[in-house]
Parts: C-alpha cells; sequence; structure tokens
C-alpha cells in the first residue's frame, strides 16, 4: 500500500472514530427523557415495578436523565396514549391489550377471546409462542417491547345481582373508550354498552349512568368499586394481557448501558408481577368479601350457559376484532396445552 493511500485510509479511520466519539458525547449530552403513562393504579404492583424500571434507567443513564411516569389514566385512555406516542408527547406506556392492538391487533388475541383461557399456565403457553411475531411487528412499528405482563382476570361487578348473560340485557354496562369494536359487538348481541374513560367509572357508578363494569379483582380493590358494585360473578371472563412498550426513537437515543439497565430491571419486574399476580386475584376477592362483596358462584350448568354465550360470540370476535389467523393459531395452542401430560 502507497504512504498516500494509507494516510488517506487513516484519515478515514480516524473520521470514523470521531463521529461515533461525537455521537456519544451527543447522546451523553441529551439523555432520553423518558414520559410513561398507564392506567394501573398509583402504589399497585404495577407502578413499583416501573419505578423500579425508572431508578434502573436514570442510576444507569446519568445526570440530565429523567423517567416520569404518569398512573391513573391521567394521560388519557389507552387509544389517546398510542397517539400521543406516535408524535412524541409520551414515549412509553404499559398498557393492556385494548391500547396495544392500536399498534398491531394481534395482541388482542390474547384478551378479546372471552373464555378462551381457564388458567393462567395456558395464557402463558400461547402469549410465548405469540410474542416473538409480536415484538417484531412492533419494532418494525416504532415500539421496543420491553416487558410482558398480565394483570387479572376480569370478573363482572354489578349493582344487584346478575348471574347470567341474559341478565345484563337491560343493564348499562360500562365499555372502554377507544374499543369501537367492542362496543359494536355488544350492541349486537342486544346490550347497552356506555364509553367511559376507566377514570369515569366511578362516578358513572355513582351517577347511575353505568350500574355493572368488567375489571379484574385488583383494579377493584384498588379504586374500591366494590362499595358502588357489590355483587360479583366468580366466572374468569378474560385476562388481562399487557406490555411496557418504549417508542424506538427514545430507545435508540439511551446508551447501551441504559438499555441494558432497563432490560434487567424489567426481567425481575415481569418475575415479579408474575408471581404478585398468582395471588392477587384470590388476595383481592377476600379483602373485598371483608367489606361486603357478594360473590356469585355459578353452578355447572350455569358456567355451561357462560362457554355457549362465548361460543356464540366468537364468529364476531374472529377476523374482526381479532385477526383470523392468530385467532386460529390460539384455538389451536390451547388444545395443544390441554392435550399435554401434565406433571404431579
Amino acid at each position: 500500500m502507497t504512504t498516500t493511500r494509507r494516510a488517506f485510509v487513516s484519515e478515514l479511520l480516524t473520521g470514523a472514530l470521531l463521529s461515533l466519539a461525537a455521537a456519544s458525547l451527543a447522546l451523553a449530552d441529551n439523555p432520553a427523557r423518558i414520559k410513561l403513562a398507564t392506567l394501573a393504579p398509583k402504589g399497585s404492583a404495577y407502578h413499583r415495578v416501573l419505578q423500579e424500571i425508572g431508578e434502573a434507567y436514570r442510576a444507569a443513564e446519568g445526570a440530565g436523565s429523567s423517567f416520569t411516569i404518569y398512573t391513573d389514566g391521567t394521560q388519557g385512555g389507552e387509544a389517546d396514549v398510542v397517539r400521543r406516542m406516535r408524535i412524541g408527547q409520551l414515549n412509553a406506556a404499559m398498557m393492556t391489550a385494548v391500547g396495544l392492538s392500536e399498534i398491531d391487533p394481534g395482541i388482542s388475541a390474547l384478551q378479546k377471546t372471552p373464555l378462551l383461557f381457564h388458567t393462567s399456565d395456558e395464557l402463558e403457553y400461547v402469549g410465548r409462542a405469540l410474542r416473538p411475531e409480536l415484538e417484531r411487528t412492533f419494532r418494525d412499528k416504532g415500539f421496543v417491547v420491553v416487558l410482558w405482563a398480565e394483570a387479572g382476570w376480569v370478573r363482572f361487578f354489578s349493582k344487584t345481582p346478575a348471574k347470567l348473560p341474559s341478565d345484563f340485557k337491560d343493564r348499562r354496562l360500562f365499555a372502554w373508550a377507544g374499543d369501537a369494536e367492542q362496543v359494536e359487538l355488544m350492541k349486537r348481541f342486544g346490550y347497552r354498552p356506555v364509553v367511559l374513560e376507566t377514570a369515569d367509572i366511578i362516578p358513572g357508578l355513582q351517577t347511575g349512568l353505568i350500574d355493572t363494569v368488567a375489571l379484574t379483582p385488583m383494579w377493584a380493590l384498588a379504586t374500591q368499586v366494590d362499595h358502588l358494585a357489590p355483587y360479583m360473578i366468580d366466572i374468569k371472563w378474560a385476562p388481562i394481557a399487557g406490555a411496557l412498550i418504549i417508542s424506538r426513537d427514545a430507545w435508540d437515543k439511551m446508551t447501551p448501558a441504559a438499555r441494558a439497565a432497563v432490560e434487567q430491571a424489567a426481567a425481575r419486574g415481569a418475575e415479579e408481577l408474575r408471581s404478585y399476580q398468582q395471588r392477587a386475584d384470590t388476595d383481592a376477592i377476600a379483602a373485598m368479601q371483608k367489606r361486603g362483596l357478594h360473590v356469585q358462584q355459578l353452578t355447572p350448568d350455569e358456567e355451561l350457559i357462560w362457554q355457549n354465550f362465548a361460543q356464540q360470540v366468537y364468529p364476531s370476535i374472529r377476523g374482526h376484532m381479532v385477526p383470523a389467523e392468530t385467532f386460529d393459531k390460539c384455538q389451536r395452542l390451547v388444545a395443544e396445552y390441554r392435550a399435554k401430560p401434565k406433571t404431579p
């Protein structure tokens, strides 16, 4: 190699190294400021996990970094949060499949197929099979999945006793704002949905705007829904599936050390939430019973009525609320899991 060529190559390498150094300095001078929104109640297990992730991020990112958490739906409903993330007003969120399906409808299969799952193990088995493809799709659309989590099983809470699907025909049912397909489905089957943000559930129950709400026991306990709707049907209608996501732009601005710290804290948080969730519903129901909740147990015949009702709804869900291919895959995976021999 000639002296001139060696000098040219040396200049290129030096320039590349200086560019990398400048980029690193830029990241250090302008650390990502994370603004995260969630519907999770302040002080809940989910909030505490987010705080731990935030502490890990700030410690690794260093001076000038911030990790602000907005709880209790103060930044709007989940569809609103996704829109605000897309325009940069927020850059992270822990949300359920209602909001996540605004990004990729495939996630809705884990939450919007009632009575498909009987146990958390079934849900986890199907979730593990779907997550790799979901994570790729989310990243392609500008979002990084940091943590997957479930938030319990939805039950029906009402002001007066009700046990069967037909009992709710004349009730005013809470419907999640931002989930228009769910609202239309409820109307199609003869129900009366009232569209509200989650922050309006308590005022809605107080004023009579609604008289029935489908929530997880943990959420009902935290928001004291049981004081206003003291009758609960003991049926696992559907799980609440969710995830913590960060915009890819904010993720790419983090230093490698900060990304590693967030991933490690998120892994610990996922285990913590999984352990917590195994007892959360049972503990929450027991706590509400002590303050007057009436738990309505179903007979086998009544459970069959609910299961048949869910089967009637499935054709309206498949290919509409849940992509047909994903719906079918979940059905196969559940059957596959139930066919596996279980260790004692």
